[in-house]
Order: structure tokens, then sequence, then C-alpha cells
């Protein structure tokens, strides 16, 4: 298997590499469960976001040393992009687990994938990179699903704060796409799925623990059980998680992709509803809300022209 440059990819990366559709579901389940873990963790967002880097580093540092050793040392023009990629990761996890609070995991993790459709449009306001017609269309789809389910309207909204926690998660959304304009930029090389997240993650770590002392909100001792949550999500979501994506993704074609990544958020909402100590329960409202946003995210991201092509290739 080949990456940038016609170079092998590592060894340990050829499994992922040879079943990348199974892989990248894995993947995406591993992040789906990053908010049941914060919330079964009972920590501050801005402990929550230190410790769940700090678990996930030991593992990107050790491949991101094999890859140095493979492939030589990162550009250093890349090194200085994923860490200031990591100043606007961790603003997404600060704002998203904010979210979690006050309108559940599974909601917030729903607005949050809106990047998806928000990612064009930045590059456009940014890069003067035209966006896909269907994003553009995608967009007040998904904005009218962020209203049903901030709850403003109807009744029986789930949340302390449905309305609030809404906002923080798009903010999460926009936060996380600037994440992978930043990333993208620097020409990221895919021979290092590890490098690049290891430095974000250690300017993540930065960028959190500021935030928690400036807040007050920073716990630097987390008791158990919450140490072992946090280490789950460490494990599962920043390491493994990101790392099986990375990977996979890129050898898979771009309408599986989308439906693939799609599993992450409906996952989640599934999880936190039918797991008994969470039992997040949406409003009516709420539930066309996020059927809304997966729709309109899905119809953002497929190839709509190449699958009608094909499909008038089928029946020709």
């Amino acid at each position: 298997m080949t990456g940038a440059a016609g170079t092998s990819t590592l060894a340990i990366f050829r499994p992922i590499a040879d079943r990348p559709r199974l892989a990248a579901l894995i993947g995406a389940l591993c992040i789906a469960f990053s908010g049941i873990f914060y919330r079964f963790a009972e920590v501050s967002p801005a402990t929550a976001t230190v410790f769940r880097c700090l678990y996930g580093l030991p593992i990107l540092a050790a491949v991101a040393l094999l890859e140095r050793r493979r492939f030589g040392p990162m550009p250093r023009h890349l090194f200085l992009l994923c860490a200031v990629a990591g100043v606007f990761f961790g603003a997404d996890l600060l704002s998203w687990q904010h979210a979690v609070d006050r309108v559940g995991a599974g909601l917030a993790t729903v607005i949050a994938n809106m990047q998806v459709v928000v990612v064009p449009l930045l590059a456009w306001a940014v890069l003067r990179e035209r966006p896909p017609r269907a994003a553009v269309m995608a967009l007040p789809v998904v904005l009218v699903g962020a209203i049903l389910i901030s709850g403003v309207v109807g009744s029986d909204a789930y949340g302390t704060d449905p309305v609030l926690g809404a906002g923080l998660a798009l903010f999460a959304a926009v936060m996380y796409s600037g994440y992978l304009l930043v990333i993208r930029h620097g020409g990221r090389d895919l021979r290092r799925p590890a490098g690049p997240v290891a430095v974000a993650s250690a300017s993540t770590v930065v960028v959190a623990a500021l935030f928690g002392i400036v807040s007050g909100e920073l716990n630097p001792v987390p008791y158990l059980p919450a140490h072992a949550w946090l280490v789950l999500v460490g494990i599962t979501s920043q390491s493994i998680g990101y790392l099986v994506i990375s990977v996979s993704l890129p050898r898979l074609p771009a309408a599986l992709t989308s439906i693939i990544l799609l599993a992450q958020p409906v996952a989640t909402v599934v999880l936190a509803r039918v797991i008994p100590a969470l039992d997040e329960t949406p409003s009516i409202d709420q539930l066309i809300g996020v059927l809304l946003v997966i729709g309109g995210i899905a119809a953002a991201t497929a190839p709509v022209g190449r699958l009608r092509d094909r499909a008038r290739a089928a029946f020709a």
C-alpha cells in the first residue's frame, strides 16, 4: 500500500488500509462514544479536554516516532500549522462539551457534525474556494434542524438550556471546520496520520489548561471513576478513532465516506437514548431537527452527480 510520493505506509496501518470500510466504521463508532464517556466522567469541559488529550498522546506519540524514523522529521511549516490547528480543536472540544452539559451528548454531537457543511463555506470566505452547490443548498436545511434541536420551536425540549447548548454546538462545528482547514492548508502527508494529530493534541492540552485556569473549572487531579472514563475517551476517540479514520477514509469512495461518517452522530443519539444511566429523551421537534441535520449533511456530502451518472449507465 502506498502513501504520498509512492512511499509505502507503516506496516501497522496495513490491516486498516486493506479493510478501509470496516476500519472507518470502527473509527466512527469510537468517536461516537466520546460524548457518552464524557457524561459518565462527570468532570468539567476543561478537565475532560486536558486529560482526553493527555491520555491519547502516548499512542499518538509512539506512532509519530515510527513515522519520523520511516519518513524523516515533520516539516517545520506543518508542525506550526498543526499547533495552530490544536487551538481550533481546543475551542471545538471545550464548546462542544459545554453543549453536551446543556443539550445532551446526542443532540450536541449531531449539531457539531454540521462542520461537513461549514467547511466549504469557510473555505469560500477565507480561501476563495467556490463551495459545492449541494453544500449551499443543504445549509438552510441543517440550520432549520439546529433551530428545532435548540427547542425554540415546540415544547418539552430536552436539556437544561437547549438554546445555549445548540449555539455552543454550532460554534464547535465552526471551530472544528477551522481545524480541518488549517490541517489541509499544510498539505497533510497521508503517510503521517499520527504526527499532525499528536502535535495538535499537545497544543489542545495547553489551550484547555489555560482556559481551565482562567475560568477556574480545571481540576488537575480528577478522581476515580472519572480517570477511567477519561482514559477510555483518550484511547478510543483521541488516538485510535482519529488514527483509523485518517488512514481509512482517503482510500474510500466519497459517497461511502459520507455514509460511514454519519454513523457517528446517529450512534451517539441512539446510545444516549438507550443507556439507562443517561436516558436522553429528545422531543419530537428535536428528533425532526436531528433528521434534518443528518439528511442535510448526507445531501451535502454525497456525490449526487456521480451517482446519477452511474444510475443512467446502469439502465442505459
